[in-house]
């Protein structure tokens, strides 16, 4: 073995051993966040199956309180990632958990569908840049090469959430009348003041950036910003030259914006409806189990996702890691719309959730990409394309669906709306992909 090899596995081993340690540190704390975020996301999906009746609510005025929460969440987005990226992650994410946390909270106060609307709102502006705000974070600390097995480990927070707090919901509603409150409005109190506490336990524990950390060596955070830097100067590109808003205005942002509107509308309808479809399927069931069968899909999405990060990231590839996951995605919501058999309108359930979420984890590493966004034009970049997917896929998502329920008294023609939606995301992949994959290739410093 020549004195090279030595030297280049010498450096490898080094590598390894400094971000496994960025991970232990990080990821499994912002993981924590992501729960606690996602848990307040839909836990209204939970209410719902007793808040509708008390507040009168029929499903497209349920619907529209989904709605309302991702349009002021939608709205707000690039304003708090370009915030984030000026004052800093620490400070900036213990103000989303603290205030949101709060409002969450008080959608325990709701009295009828106006009042909902009101605070629902108020927790979609409170929570606004949350998730494009850590995928921002973690690009401060970690290269390319190893960026889907980090977006990997925190986005499967989302369906471990689901998970968690399907089986939580169901015996929380089993509250139902202690003290004199009802059931969903316990859920909404101890489900959202998780979220302050962890708010503030960020302005202790987080830090914005490698430079920043007294947990690393000085060699440690040479590493990490050599191989960060070395990223850079492989993204020393045509994109380099162009503005920051011509960049936002371009072809494959507008694309992956679209691509991403169709992925979000599966992975709302797999949050806001499942538990009012579980509960069609289980006819009689009570709320423990209701959630307990909603919890099984995402614990086997849990198992899967690092799976599949690590397969993208291991072949370097993401538009066939992508085009796939959404594909299973919309053969489960066909298996749910067109079988009368309850054993396979559950499987389609559980393909729904890996495909969904397998399909987030791969997407973020598009704009990502060299070929996409230049480093300047990322946090602008990453909040747009999540803006409209969240604007879109979550904000008229329910509300579709939830009209067409009402219209129909089936979830038939609104799923078959998702599977539309899905299938417009994978074309636009497809577009995508084709030009950019020379760019997105650029060799592992491993392999080099």
């Amino acid at each position: 073995m020549g004195p090279a090899i030595q030297l280049s596995l010498m450096a490898e081993t080094a590598d390894d051993r400094v971000f496994r340690k960025v991970f232990r540190r990080l990821i499994f704390f912002l993981f924590i966040l992501l729960v606690v975020s996602h848990m307040d996301r839909i836990n209204i999906a939970f209410a719902a199956l007793t808040m509708n009746e008390d507040l009168g609510l029929s499903a497209a005025a349920f619907g529209m309180s989904v709605t309302v929460f991702y349009a002021a969440y939608a709205l707000f987005e690039i304003p708090s990632n370009l915030m984030l990226a000026k004052v800093g992650a620490r400070l900036w994410i213990a103000r989303i958990m603290i205030t949101w946390g709060l409002a969450s909270a008080a959608t325990m106060l709701a009295v009828g569908m106006w009042s909902l609307y009101g605070i629902r709102t108020l927790v979609g502006i409170a929570e606004a840049g949350f998730l494009p705000g850590i995928l921002l974070y973690l690009t401060y600390w970690f290269p390319r090469t190893c960026r889907a097995r980090a977006n990997a480990l925190f986005i499967m927070g989302i369906p471990a959430t689901i998970a968690i707090a399907s089986t939580l919901s169901g015996f929380i509603l089993q509250m139902d009348g202690f003290l004199g409150l009802v059931g969903w409005r316990w859920l909404f109190l101890l489900e959202g003041l998780p979220a302050v506490i962890l708010g503030i336990t960020c302005l202790f524990y987080l830090v914005d950036g490698p430079a920043h950390a007294n947990w690393l060596t000085k060699d440690e955070k040479r590493e990490i910003a050599s191989r960060l830097e070395r990223d850079r100067a492989l993204e020393e590109n045509v994109l380099t030259k162009r503005s920051i808003l011509s960049q936002l205005g371009s072809r494959n942002v507008v694309l992956l914006s679209a691509a991403y509107f169709g992925l979000v509308t599966s992975l709302n309808a797999n949050s806001t409806w499942v538990p009012q479809i579980v509960q069609g399927v289980a006819h009689g069931a009570s709320y423990v189990v209701i959630g307990l069968l909603t919890a099984l899909p995402a614990l086997l999405t849990v198992a899967l996702t690092p799976v599949w990060g690590a397969s993208s990231d291991r072949r370097n590839e993401r538009a066939w890691h992508l085009r796939i996951a959404m594909l299973l995605a919309a053969i489960g919501w066909i298996a749910v719309i067109a079988v009368d058999l309850p054993v396979v309108r559950y499987l389609g359930l559980i393909f729904v959730a890996m495909g969904s979420f397998c399909g987030l984890l791969t997407f973020w590493t598009f704009p990502a990409s060299a070929a996409i966004l230049s480093p300047n034009a990322r946090p602008a970049g990453i909040a747009l394309i999540n803006c409209i997917g969240i604007g879109g896929g979550s904000a008229i998502g329910p509300l579709v669906i939830g009209y067409l329920k009402d219209l129909t008294g089936s979830f038939t023609s609104g799923l078959v709306y998702v599977v539309v939606m899905l299938i417009m995301g994978m074309i636009c992949v497809t577009l995508v992909a084709a030009p950019t994959h020379a760019a997105t290739s650029i060799p592992s410093p491993r392999a080099a």
